[in-house]
């Protein structure tokens, strides 16, 4: 195999692996458009990364967590519902995002690549982000796991017991902020939340425990990566939507087996 291709395979594997635990909540807690919101800021990231000079992956993340805190003052003062604030910060980060890359007349950045992926251009120092960046959430996850369930359970309740709510929620959106700019270079601005919820979605139909479907929701993106970069290969397609396309397949797959099953014999 080529180099490019076995560091796609290995930058693809390990990113889909973080996120099949992160994955399982944020499908839990339906918090499928707040993971669109925060991808969408991440272009607003990129610029400001360009603009103070320093990796792109820490601008991301600062813009990430900042409209995570955002959100979470508004929510407290607003009376507003959760959707519509969620849809005017997502399509307003994006379009400030575009805005000031357009303004910086003298840099030229490959958009299609920020938004849909390249993975296949991945270098080793992105590998090294990836997992060590991905390392460093699994372990909050972990660390987080039995207070995020509870919360996630029922939050009220979870808040008698003196989980304290606020805390743990904003490290979750930290969570997933690190987890998107580690993410945009393989799929994409666009396309990072599919990642995110489409393998969890799938592995939901064959686990018992939470735990079991953190596990299979991890395999079900290595596979699918795996799959759409072969396809990719095979077939010259954009490897990140290819990737998102064999997750999606998966899931259809999932659905009519699990269909099958519930027949009567």
């Amino acid at each position: 195999m080529d180099e490019f291709i076995l560091r796609a395979l290995a930058a693809g594997v390990g990113l889909a692996a973080f996120m099949g635990p992160l994955g399982s909540f944020v499908v839990w807690r339906r918090m499928a458009y707040f993971g669109d919101t925060l991808a969408h800021s991440a272009l607003l990231g990129v610029a400001l990364g360009f603009l103070l000079g320093i990796n792109v992956s820490v601008g991301i993340i600062a813009t990430c967590v900042t409209l995570a805190l955002l959100l979470v003052l508004l929510r407290q003062r607003q009376k507003l519902a959760d959707d519509t604030l969620l849809g005017i910060l997502s399509h307003s980060a994006l379009s400030l995002g575009l805005v000031a890359l357009a303004f910086m007349e003298t840099l030229r950045v490959d958009l299609i690549a920020y938004l849909f992926g390249d993975i296949l251009a991945v270098s080793s120092q992105d590998i090294a982000w990836i997992y060590a960046g991905g390392i460093a959430a699994v372990a909050a996850l972990v660390w987080l796991w039995r207070p995020l369930l509870s919360i996630t359970v029922h939050e009220e309740l979870a808040r008698v017991e003196g989980v304290p709510v606020i805390r743990v929620q904003l490290c979750f959106m930290l969570l997933i902020a690190v987890v998107i700019a580690l993410a945009m270079k393989v799929v994409g601005i666009l396309l990072v939340t599919s990642l995110l919820i489409i393998p969890a979605a799938t592995a939901r139909r064959f686990a018992n425990t939470p735990e079991q479907m953190a596990v299979l929701a991890s395999v079900v993106g290595m596979l699918a990566v795996a799959l759409g970069l072969g396809g990719s290969l095979q077939w010259d397609l954009p490897s990140g939507p290819a990737v998102v396309v064999a997750a999606a397949l998966l899931f259809t797959l999932s659905q009519i087996t699990a269909a099958v099953r519930r027949a009567p014999a």
